[in-house]
């Protein structure tokens, strides 16, 4: 499957690979090459906090209200059920900001509040409350969803010291001088170029966030939902190519056009298993929110009412109730030419 045009990212990875081996064999060049690579990769995240700081300062509440619009429309469901898990390869944070304004709880891989640690142990932690005046029968708490990105973010670090990652103080937007962005991000941004992710899937961290990817996606009954995904990344398709070896799974593609990468992922699949949705009219999120997707609703009114609307609609259906006919006009009434 071709990944189409380079982009920066297979860029870093071959100036990588030029720094590593020239580490071994050449230290003095290897300086100099290193120096471009931290400036490439500095220009990068100051890029990122740019676009994540004209989305604070434009401070649209239309914009807000459609990501919360869009967020809140997959994670509306009964707080017993299988908590929604989002999977992103972006490296900035709308996601987490979308959450927040959302009043939304994030449960990922970080433990702590001053320097969270990225730990890998894979207990499924949960939200639980005590409802008023009952005592010792928790309940699932609603509006929580879980956060895996695949790819790292520009706020994760690595300590070379403590051989520890852990998430940085970089507040959304922040300007580009800022202390916590670090002098040689080559050594301590964990952002991984393309194919040296795929490599490195084996080593600290990728291999766990992988392995919550394989293990959310491939199970029975399971509905993997992409939005401007490109298709792009081998190692990933392969994970999805494994969920669609079980026949009960299904896969829902929402894209603003089919390039040759998607064409070439729904080759190897069945169509069965496949949902397309493509399109300008489709890959608009504002379009996306208002017409197609469901509204929110978490509230036990909302979802009662919905019940009981289907329970009516079966019932009518078991009694054999059809619409009643028009009636006829008496004859000779009707005019008419």
């Amino acid at each position: 499957m071709g990944r189409g045009q380079a982009n920066i990212e297979d860029q870093l990875r071959s100036a990588i690979a030029v720094l590593d081996g020239l580490d071994i064999i050449d230290k003095g060049s290897a300086q100099g090459v290193r120096d471009d690579i931290n400036s490439a990769i500095a220009t990068f995240l100051t890029s990122l906090l740019a676009t994540e700081r004209g989305i604070f300062e434009a401070n649209s509440a239309s914009a807000l209200a459609t990501v919360q619009s869009f967020l809140l429309s997959f994670v509306s469901r009964a707080a017993s059920r299988e908590r929604l898990h989002i999977f992103t390869t972006n490296y900035d944070r709308l996601i987490e900001h979308g959450c927040d304004q959302a009043g939304l709880r994030i449960i990922d891989r970080f433990v702590g509040s001053l320097r969270p640690l990225f730990r890998n142990t894979r207990i499924e932690l949960d939200y639980h409350y005590n409802p008023p005046g009952i005592r010792g029968e928790p309940r699932f708490m609603e509006g929580v969803v879980r956060l895996t990105k695949l790819h790292g973010s520009l706020d994760w670090r690595f300590d070379p010291i403590a051989h520890r990652i852990y998430r940085s103080e970089t507040p959304f937007g922040a300007d580009d001088d800022h202390p916590s962005l670090p002098d040689s991000p080559v050594d301590t941004v964990m952002i991984y170029p393309n194919p040296a992710k795929d490599v490195e899937t084996t080593q600290y961290p990728y291999a766990e966030l992988f392995r919550d990817f394989a293990s959310a996606t491939c199970r029975p009954n399971s509905v993997v939902v992409t939005y401007g995904y490109g298709f792009g990344d081998d190692h990933i398709n392969r994970v999805l190519l494994d969920m669609l070896s079980v026949p009960s799974a299904h896969l829902v593609i929402i894209a603003f056009e089919l390039d040759d990468r998607i064409k070439g992922f729904l080759n190897q699949t069945r169509p069965a298993q496949v949902s397309l949705l493509a399109g300008n009219h489709f890959g608009s999120l504002q379009h996306l929110v208002d017409d197609y997707l469901p509204k929110p609703a978490l509230d036990y009114i909302t979802g009662r009412m919905s019940d009981l609307l289907k329970n009516r609609a079966f019932a009518d259906a078991a009694a054999g109730l059809a619409p009643a006919e028009p009636s006829q006009p008496p004859a000779g009434s009707g005019g008419g030419t």
